[in-house]
């Protein structure tokens, strides 16, 4: 019934032990992939993915019975097809997802409002104060899986503890459509036997590294000195010595929208162009400050992501001076950053991204954001904000009314002939 793996404590023996244990991490099950069998329920038991068709593109959802055969989120599809050449691909849409993370959200409000969403399928919950009225956290935890599964058809998987990293570490174990509940008094006990690598911060580098000085479980790391592992391991090591004694004093941070916006693509021919690669950009920017705009969101910061050909990945990223919504204020910044990551080293780039960091309903502003645009090779015009909102409104109108023949900046339709496949 309910399980949190090998060392699982039943909800229903410690309903009351699990008073203390007020934080719960709600993690949809393969999310994206749940949805859409909704609308393909054909599809259900077999091995699935959802993904871009193209053999360049990546898994965004496995099944778990496509997990079986090694298939896992972020694989290349190509790779997940030779693991499994019959494998059920079926292509993303986000509006699905988007309205399902919604409906998902709003159960958990509607058990409080001390709700901390960390990702469109995931987050943490308080229910300190919801006791009273609904019961232990044990007993909310199968309310809030009911509710979903009635509100979405989706499963769900919610872990039960006293604090947020072994919350989290419970939802992976209970995995699929399990609940994993550990009372606060047995934390140290139930994480002792597992192994270090459930910490948080213990990757398979440094993994290596502690198992090479054997330190193997996550007992072996709780008795270890945090000063000596400081000297050793730099700011993470004592970090990871106080999470695996079950000290995480970390709150839960509600937050009224989701974290980020984000745009990818995955290209069919790797970018060797410089030129093309600034043209896809401002494709990108101009689609996230749409969706950032549909939202009726504002950014506080931008990030872009270049996945070079041999699939290593780096990132940049700028703080804004005041929330900004406009795709021409988005290039700006993402030119900029673009070019100090290409600058770093240049390699043929296969997957190319734009995140708006930060989101969240504009606030008072007492100036507007002031943006230098390249209007033309030779010639840059200050343009606040405020300059682009007629703009972009057009544009949102012609996109929503003709999503495929949208108007775009003219720099832009000059490379249109540029393949692209979205990965969502």
């Amino acid at each position: 019934m309910v399980s949190a793996g090998q060392n699982s404590v039943s909800s229903q023996k410690y309903v009351d032990e699990s008073w203390d244990a007020t934080i719960l991490h709600i993690d949809m099950d393969a999310f994206f992939l749940s949805v859409e069998l909704l609308d393909y329920p054909q599809f259900r038991g077999r091995p699935a993915v959802v993904g871009g068709k193209s053999p360049r593109s990546v898994v965004t959802s496995a099944s778990y019975e496509a997990r079986e055969f090694g298939i896992r989120s972020a694989m290349p599809m190509a790779q997940a097809l030779a693991r499994y050449p019959q494998l059920i691909v079926i292509e993303p849409t986000r509006e699905k997802y988007s309205q399902a993370s919604q409906n998902v959200m709003k159960v958990l409000h509607d058990i409080t409002p001390m709700v901390e969403q960390l990702s469109i399928d995931e987050a943490f919950v308080d229910v300190e104060g919801a006791r009273r009225r609904l019961g232990s956290p044990a007993q909310i935890a199968s309310l809030i899986k009911e509710q979903i599964r009635e509100t979405t058809q989706l499963p769900s998987t919610v872990g039960v503890a006293a604090t947020k990293s072994l919350a989290k570490i419970l939802s992976d174990r209970s995995k699929p459509d399990g609940i994993g509940v550990v009372p606060a008094n047995r934390t140290r006990e139930y994480l002792a036997p597992l192994p270090v690598n459930v910490i948080w911060g213990v990757g398979p580098k440094l993994l290596e590294r502690l198992n090479n000085a054997a330190i193997h479980t996550v007992g072996d790391l709780a008795a270890q000195d945090p000063v000596r592992m400081k000297r050793w391991l730099g700011v993470i090591g004592p970090q990871i010595v106080h999470l695996a004694r079950g000290e995480d004093p970390r709150p839960v941070e509600p937050r009224q929208e989701a974290k980020s916006v984000s745009v990818e693509h995955t290209f069919d021919q790797d970018i060797t162009d410089p030129y093309l690669l600034e043209k896809n950009l401002l494709d990108l920017s101009y689609e996230c400050s749409r969706r950032v705009r549909n939202e009726g969101l504002a950014a506080g910061g931008i990030s872009v992501k270049v996945k070079d050909v041999d699939f290593s990945t780096r990132t940049k990223s700028v703080t804004l001076p005041t929330p900004a919504t406009s795709g021409a204020v988005f290039f700006e910044h993402t030119k900029r950053l673009l070019e100090d990551l290409m600058a770093q080293r240049w390699h043929p780039v296969r997957l190319l991204g734009v995140r708006a960091d930060r989101v969240a309903q504009p606030g008072e502003q007492s100036e507007t954001q002031e943006s230098l645009f390249e209007l033309t090779g030779s010639r840059a015009q200050i343009h606040s904000e405020k300059d682009w909102d007629a703009t972009d409104k057009i544009l949102d109108d012609v996109a929503q009314k003709f999503p495929t023949a949208a108007i775009k900046p003219a720099t832009l339709l000059r490379h249109q002939r540029q393949a692209r496949m979205p990965d969502g």
